[in-house]
C-alpha cells in the first residue's frame, strides 16, 4: 500500500494504520536540531528565517514553501501530501513597497497588498495594520484586476513537469489549500476591520464571500478537466485560546451557505475529502463545518482545549488530524507519554493521523523530539 492509498483508506476509517507525518517546524528548530545531532544532510536554505516554515508531510507543499526532508529522513516518517501549485488569491501580485522604516522596523505594502509592519530581520510575526479593500469600489477593483478565474499566469513555469509527476503520483495531491471564507476576509481587510465589517458592512462581506466562492469554484473547476485530486484543502485560522473570532451565528450567515456551495462543488468533482485548518479552540464551529460539508479538520491545539478524544466522542465520523501537544515536548520523558495517551485508542477508532497541533517551536530539544516521534511511530506500528 503505498502513502496516497494509506492516506484514502484512513479518512474513509479503514483498519489501516495512518500515514506517519508532521505538520511542521519553526525555522529556528530545525536549526537547533542541526547544533543537537540532527544530521543535515538535504538541509534548509540559509535564507529561512527562524520564524519561517519548514513543512512537514501533513502540511501540502507546493513550490516556495520549504520542505522538511532531514527530519523526515532520520525518524523514517512517510512522503507527504503535495498541493497542486495553483494561485488562488490575487494575479498579478502587489508589488512590495516600503513605506516607512525606523530602528528595527519597517513598514511596507506587501506581495498580497496588504500593509503591514515587521522587524526589520524578519524573524517574527508581522503586525498586519490594513488589506488592500475597504470600500465596495475598492473590492470591485481588486476583484477585476487580479481576481479572474483564468489558469493563465496563476501556475509556474514548471507546471508541466509538476503535471507529469501528479498523473503518476504514489502520494496524496490536494487543491485549494491557502485561502478561505474568513482567513482571505482577513488578508483583504485586515485583522481588526475584517470583525467590524460583519457589522459595519455586512453587504461587503456578503459580496466579498460570494465573489470568493464563484471565483475559486471556476478556477478549480479548470484544474480538475487537467488532473484529479485526493483532497480538498481550506485555510481559516479564524478561533484563538478561548473560542471563534466570530459568533456561530454570524459564521451560519456569512459563511455556510458559501461552505456548502463549495464542497457541493467539490463532491461533484469527485473529491470526498475536504480539510479545513484551524488554529485554536473551534469546538462551537465544528457543527457548522461539518454542516457546510467538512470531512476532516486540523491541527487541534491542545492549549487552546483542543482534546481530540473529546472532539472523536462528539463527532465520531469527523477526519481527525494533529492534536498531539507541542508544549509538552520540551517537558519529561514521562510527560511526553502522557502526550500520547490518547493515542492507542484514537486509532483504534480511525479516520485519525496523529501529529503535533502546529509547528514544533524551538524550545523543543531534538532528544525530546526524538523520544516522542519514535514513540508515536511505534504506536502507528501497532495500529495496523
Amino acid at each position: 500500500m503505498n502513502i496516497r492509498e494509506r492516506f484514502l483508506a484512513t479518512m474513509d476509517f479503514e483498519p489501516v494504520a495512518p500515514p506517519k507525518w508532521e505538520f511542521g517546524y519553526w525555522g529556528g528548530t530545525v536549526r537547533r536540531w542541526y547544533a543537537e545531532g540532527l544530521v543535515r544532510r538535504a538541509g534548509i536554505p540559509d535564507d529561512t528565517l527562524d520564524g519561517a516554515t519548514v513543512q512537514g508531510g501533513g502540511a501540502a507543499w507546493w513550490p516556495g514553501r520549504v520542505p522538511d526532508f532531514d527530519v523526515e529522513q532520520t525518524l523514517q516518517l512517510d512522503p507527504g501530501l503535495w498541493r497542486i501549485p495553483l494561485n488562488n488569491y490575487v494575479c498579478p501580485a502587489f508589488d512590495e513597497e516600503v513605506l516607512a522604516q525606523g530602528d528595527g522596523w519597517v513598514q511596507v505594502r506587501d506581495d498580497m497588498g496588504m500593509i503591514v509592519q515587521r522587524r526589520g530581520d524578519r524573524q517574527t510575526l508581522p503586525h498586519y495594520i490594513r488589506g488592500p479593500v475597504e470600500t465596495r469600489d475598492d473590492w470591485e477593483r481588486l476583484k477585476a484586476e487580479r481576481l479572474r478565474p483564468t489558469l493563465e499566469g496563476r501556475l509556474p513555469s514548471t507546471w508541466p513537469a509538476f503535471l507529469e509527476r501528479f498523473r503518476e503520483r504514489t502520494f496524496p495531491l490536494a487543491i485549494a489549500g491557502m485561502h478561505g471564507f474568513f482567513g482571505t476576509p482577513r488578508y483583504l481587510l485586515g485583522e481588526m476591520q475584517v470583525l467590524l465589517t460583519y457589522h459595519d458592512q455586512p453587504e461587503l462581506m456578503r459580496a466579498i464571500v460570494s465573489d470568493l466562492t464563484d471565483f475559486w469554484i471556476a478556477l478549480y473547476d479548470q484544474m480538475l478537466d487537467v488532473i484529479d485530486v485526493d483532497v480538498a484543502m481550506i485555510w481559516e485560522d479564524m478561533a484563538y485560546k478561548n473560542g471563534p473570532l466570530i459568533s456561530p451565528a454570524m459564521f451560519r450567515e456569512f459563511m455556510l451557505p458559501a461552505y456548502k456551495k463549495l464542497t457541493g462543488f467539490f463532491r461533484d468533482r469527485g473529491i470526498r475529502h475536504v480539510l479545513v485548518d484551524s488554529d485554536g479552540n473551534i469546538w462551537k464551529l465544528i457543527p457548522l463545518f461539518i454542516e457546510g460539508g467538512v470531512t476532516g479538520i486540523y491541527p487541534f491545539e491542545v492549549a487552546a482545549g483542543m482534546n481530540v478524544a473529546e472532539v472523536r466522542r462528539a463527532f465520531p465520523r469527523l477526519q481527525i488530524l494533529g492534536g498531539v501537544d507541542k508544549i509538552a515536548l520540551t517537558r519529561s520523558p514521562e510527560g511526553i507519554a502522557e502526550a500520547l495517551a490518547d493515542v492507542p485508542w484514537m486509532l483504534a477508532q480511525r479516520g485519525y493521523i496523529p501529529y503535533v497541533d502546529h509547528l514544533v517551536p524551538p524550545d523543543v530539544s531534538w532528544a525530546n523530539f526524538r523520544t516522542y516521534r519514535r514513540r508515536l511511530n511505534a504506536l502507528i506500528g501497532q495500529s495496523e
